[in-house]
């Protein structure tokens, strides 16, 4: 049986699951249902400076995209950080970590980018007994605006220099929380690793406006006739989380550097997708927030039904697998060829791979009396849209010519020399290498 247990900078966790710094861990109450529903670890909702209290809006916080059957794609949420007294915060996580001992618990701390406002908050942190910190570079909406949040995440200089000061007055891991809001991802990443951090975690939310009010013309959600950007989380954000990741994990700068992955995790195989393109772990929000906190139990239960099929026995055996496998465009292999197939026994007769294909792509695929529908290979591409809007899964694919054939679409021959196609003649970039 597959052991979930998961080893990330040091910090043991009884799995890979941990909860994302959001309003699922604003509180004691919340943490502790939390742990007993199975949630490996937990960062605790950004923890502020003591000073002039957070006050966040009164009205709707969330605004929400939707799916056609009302699935939640994703939430923009204007939320701040935590507006509950830091002495409260602090107290209840000393007490939760001391009765949860076998389980990761993190501070997210978010204060003026200024040393002395770090150095004083960080050794009260470290009395609670958290297992480290996480910085909170990254809410994009009311902090950035102050001066924090994404607005220090957006220049490599600052983070590495509060890392810096964190790794002088704290002893236990860094984490640096990244923005998505930024053009490239890899150097606040390098900039993190420079200062010492001991892992990134990616992505924070992406600054955004879900929709806008049609009556009133304000952005929703709307607060007395008036909208903010916020930020966007979900399912919806997954592919731009899972590219940065594997910026990350692939460069050169940051190779190695821990990643806690987030950004839409909902299922195992979100889970294992992050894991694999290098992240040590996962964390969770908009999951637990759509569906509560029990539906971490069918992410382990998932996750390790598919390390057992895979032989897999602990998480740290798959961890990056995927990341050699990452490459720029120009070293994939444009001698490679495909051709789809459509299964007639599973065909529905719907027409959608013939509507989309006729419309928009290459009129690759005829429609036979009776409705009958067939690849005209001369003319596929191999664009695979007919997979994407066929209804039917595995009613159509995508099928690889063998070496020696010939591609009716070109009329060249499919080459066998797949493994050296960065320095193929027929591989432009490599002419333009020349």
């Amino acid at each position: 049986m597959a052991d979930l247990t998961t080893d990330f900078i040091g910090i043991t966790s009884p799995n890979p699951f941990w909860l994302a710094s959001a309003p699922p861990t604003d509180k004691e109450y919340n943490v502790r249902r939390a742990f007993e529903a199975g949630w490996g670890g937990v960062v605790w909702k950004t923890l502020g400076a003591e000073g002039p209290p957070v006050v966040n809006v009164n009205g709707p916080r969330y605004g929400v995209i939707h799916g056609a059957d009302r699935r939640v794609l994703g939430i923009n949420n204007i939320e701040l950080i935590t507006d509950r007294p830091l002495d409260t915060n602090l107290e209840e996580m000393a007490r939760v970590k001391a009765d949860y001992p076998d389980r990761a618990l993190i501070a997210s701390i978010m204060v003026p980018c200024e040393e002395a406002a770090w150095k004083a908050i960080l050794p009260r942190v470290m009395e609670t007994g958290a297992d480290g910190i996480e910085l909170n570079f990254g809410c994009p909406h009311g902090m950035s605006e102050r001066g924090m949040g994404a607005a220090v995440g957006q220049v490599p200089e600052y983070i590495e220099m509060v890392t810096r000061w964190c790794k002088q007055y704290y002893d236990r891991p860094v984490i640096v929380k990244l923005t998505p809001n930024i053009t490239d991802i890899r150097k606040p990443a390098a900039a993190a690793k420079n200062g010492g951090a001991d892992a990134v975690s990616l992505i924070n939310t992406i600054n955004s406006i879900t929709s806008v009010d049609l009556d009133n013309f304000a952005p929703e959600p709307t607060i007395d006739g008036k909208g903010s950007h916020g930020g966007y989380c979900g399912p919806a954000v997954k592919p731009i989380a899972l590219s940065m990741v594997s910026e990350i994990a692939r460069d050169a700068a940051t190779r190695g550097l821990p990643i806690s992955g987030i950004g839409g995790v909902t299922t195992w195989r979100d889970a294992a997708e992050f894991m694999v393109l290098g992240c040590g772990n996962v964390q969770v929000c908009t999951a637990a927030m759509t569906y509560g906190f029990k539906v971490v139990e069918e992410m382990k239960r998932g996750l390790s039904q598919w390390m057992d099929e895979k032989g897999y026995t602990r998480t740290s055996d798959f961890i990056g697998k995927a990341v050699p496998n990452v490459t720029d465009w120009q070293y994939l292999n444009l001698n490679y060829v495909t051709k789809a197939r459509i299964d007639q026994d599973a065909c529905i007769k719907c027409g959608r791979c013939y509507a989309a294909c006729e419309d928009t792509s290459h009129q690759a695929i005829w429609m036979k009396e009776g409705r009958v529908f067939e690849v005209n290979d001369a003319e596929c591409v191999a664009c695979n849209l007919c997979i994407d809007v066929c209804p039917v899964e595995d009613c159509i694919t995508m099928e690889r010519l063998a070496p020696g054939a010939t591609d009716p679409r070109t009329g060249r021959t499919v080459e066998a020399d797949y493994a050296n196609w960065t320095t193929h003649p027929n591989n432009p970039m490599a002419k333009a290498a020349e």
